[in-house]
């Protein structure tokens, strides 16, 4: 117990100063991490879903796009200038604080799990898939053409402007200085976004232990069975897809404090398909194989593109460096998945071989 008390303590500690580390390379890497960190929060919501109910959901980047514009419509002039009525009741502009929009965000995603997952309760495997992935890019189209008759979300050029983090009265789109050390806005967004995993975590750790969680594994196992125990798996699935979408939804508001800009492209299916390959090749199920999985995945492509330029002058420009960076990521997940195909840190408990045989008399 004590040893894992001291992993605990050395952990928070490098976490706590990896941002100071990588910013004295740039802001982009610190940029980095805490993008991973948003992709982790996208990968626990998943792994709810997909790795503890067995529910392939594929349009689960739906979540993130209700979740960002929330924010979005909330925390920017759009509204406001495009519907009168509104701006009388807020002549100086629509500011919705933060610490509302979140938890309406995660509502409003939650909800949207529980109508999406309501009409596929019956659906399994590829059907399931099929139906999930029609969802999300309906979500995306929807927002990508709600610019008329009536503007709401502005179609493809999206929404900008959109306020930062404002936590009573502490605005994290300004940088602070703390003992004469300057911490600019992208490392006080990692801290936030740190400490919102580790809260996240903890939830999951305790759904996973809980009679929820060994409900879900059990219906991820063998449905029939776990109907014939008295397991209620129409709401047990309803609650999965319910709580995984809330994550969705909190990370989409994040998301979109800390670009200040959200559009339909950042929502695409390829998002899904990797917040999927996350889980899947990290561990399907497993806490820190997920988290695992989610870092490498967010930030392999953008590490990635430190080597595609290189690699592109040596070609003489004639592979393109986007590509050429994408053909690196296929190559290192097939390569993942050949060498490890229950995923980089499985679960001790899952896929366990059956018992051999007893010797013959």
């Amino acid at each position: 117990m004590k040893n894992k008390y001291v992993v605990f303590l050395v952990a928070a500690v490098l976490l706590m100063a990896l941002p100071l580390f990588a910013q004295q390379f740039g802001q982009g890497w610190v940029r980095i991490l805490a993008l991973a960190l948003l992709y982790v929060l996208l990968a626990l919501g998943l792994n709810i879903v997909v790795g503890y109910a067995g529910l392939l959901d594929l349009g689960y980047v739906a979540f993130y796009a209700l979740g960002a514009y929330m924010y979005a419509l909330l925390a920017s002039p759009q509204l406001t200038e495009n519907f009168e009525w509104i701006a009388r009741l807020f002549p100086s502009g629509l500011h919705a604080p933060f610490l509302m929009v979140v938890p309406m965000a995660a509502i409003m995603a939650g909800v949207a799990g529980v109508l999406l997952g309501a009409p596929v309760l019956k659906l399994r495997g590829d059907y399931l898939a099929i139906v999930t992935l029609g969802f999300g890019e309906i979500i995306r189209v929807f927002m990508n053409n709600l610019e008329q008759p009536i503007n709401i979300t502005n179609g493809p050029r999206g929404l900008d402007r959109i306020d930062p983090m404002h936590i009573l009265g502490f605005n994290a789109g300004k940088g602070i200085e703390i003992g004469g050390m300057e911490i600019p806005s992208v490392t006080l967004y990692y801290y936030m976004f740190l400490g919102l995993v580790v809260f996240s975590v903890a939830i999951c750790h305790r759904l996973e232990r809980s009679r929820i969680g060994r409900a879900w594994m059990a219906i991820r196992e063998d449905e029939i069975a776990a109907k014939a125990m008295g397991i209620n798996t129409r709401n047990m699935k309803l609650l999965a897809f319910g709580m995984g979408a809330t994550f969705g939804g909190v990370s989409g508001s994040m998301f979109a404090a800390f670009q200040g800009f959200v559009s339909p492209e950042s929502f695409s299916l390829m998002e899904s398909i990797m917040i999927v390959a996350m889980v899947v090749l990290g561990g399907i199920g497993h806490l820190p194989g997920v988290i695992l999985g989610a870092v490498l995945l967010s930030a392999l492509p953008e590490v990635l593109r430190y080597v595609a330029g290189p690699l592109q002058n040596m070609t003489g420009g004639r592979l393109d460096a986007s590509i050429l960076r994408q053909l690196l990521i296929a190559s290192a997940m097939i390569s993942i998945m050949l060498l490890r195909p229950r995923g980089l840190w499985p679960s001790a408990e899952h896929g366990k071989a059956a018992p051999a045989p007893l010797p013959a008399k």
